[in-house]
């Protein structure tokens, strides 16, 4: 059973923010009135007026500022890992309300090369995240496990081969590269020993966006469920704040703390 936080945070704000207002209007004054020095406020008030402020600095926080996000699969290795703890910045692709999701202030719209976290198209319950490769207008050609945008090749670098530990030794010995966009350049794996799959040639539309994986071989990305509509977008990756791997004798990746996302 998937849990809407969003959806939580809203109806708790309002839950303990009307009843505090309702007591304070009606019932706060009568209780003052007949025993001015033994007020007693009832416990389902004295909850509400004392997480009230809480819940409303989350839900604003979380919905206009920054969104914590777990990396749950290898589909964006080596940039991040399974277990890494991320923050989303909310308002870099304009100002949602939360639970609609409908854009309110329009502030910036994704590049290529962002790294993003939107609503899965096939089931909107679900979030990925993945980079965005292609804009509104682009020609996303995927062919031999190379990249062509509006028919120029992406240049790559090959970096040799990749060695992982804890949960990425799982792609270790696969090909690392740098991959190269106009003022970005990130590294993306890809495994000789299998085929490239999903190539074809795409036309982005108006208020879509193409994302891969970095782990090109290993993503579920635009090259199997086409393009990410505008209003699915929830974020830009910024930062890691936390990495977390039982499959380490540390556990927690300190290395890994404080890395900004390119």
């Amino acid at each position: 059973m998937r849990v809407d936080f969003s959806l939580l945070l809203v109806a708790l704000t309002a839950l303990t923010g009307l009843i505090w207002l309702i007591d304070s209007l009606l019932f706060a004054k009568r209780r003052r009135q007949r025993a001015p020095e033994q007020e007693k406020v009832p416990v389902v008030v004295d909850y509400s007026r004392s997480f009230f402020p809480i819940i409303l600095a989350v839900l604003i926080f979380r919905s206009f500022l920054f969104e914590p996000f777990k990396i749950p699969s290898s589909s964006m290795m080596p940039t991040l890992l399974i277990g890494d703890f991320i923050l989303v910045n909310k308002f870099a692709y304009g100002i949602r309300l939360p639970v609609l999701h409908r854009k309110v202030i329009d502030i910036g719209e994704p590049e290529r090369g962002d790294v993003a976290v939107f609503r899965y198209p096939q089931d909107v319950r679900v979030d990925y995240i993945k980079r965005i490769i292609g804009i509104p207008g682009d020609t996303i050609t995927y062919r031999n496990k190379t990249l062509y945008i509006n028919d120029l090749e992406v240049p790559q670098e090959h970096l040799g081969r990749y060695v992982g530990s804890g949960r990425g030794r799982e792609m270790s010995g696969a090909m690392e590269l740098a991959e190269q966009l106009p003022g970005t350049r990130y590294q993306i794996l890809q495994r000789p020993n299998v085929p490239g799959g999903g190539e074809a040639t795409w036309q982005v539309p108006a208020g879509h966006y193409f994302a891969l994986g970095d782990n090109r071989d290993n993503s579920l990305d635009s090259r199997y469920w086409q393009f990410v509509p505008e209003e699915n977008l929830v974020g830009r990756a910024s930062l890691i704040w936390w990495s977390w791997d039982t499959q380490k004798d540390g556990i927690i990746d300190f290395s890994r703390l404080g890395t900004v996302i390119r």
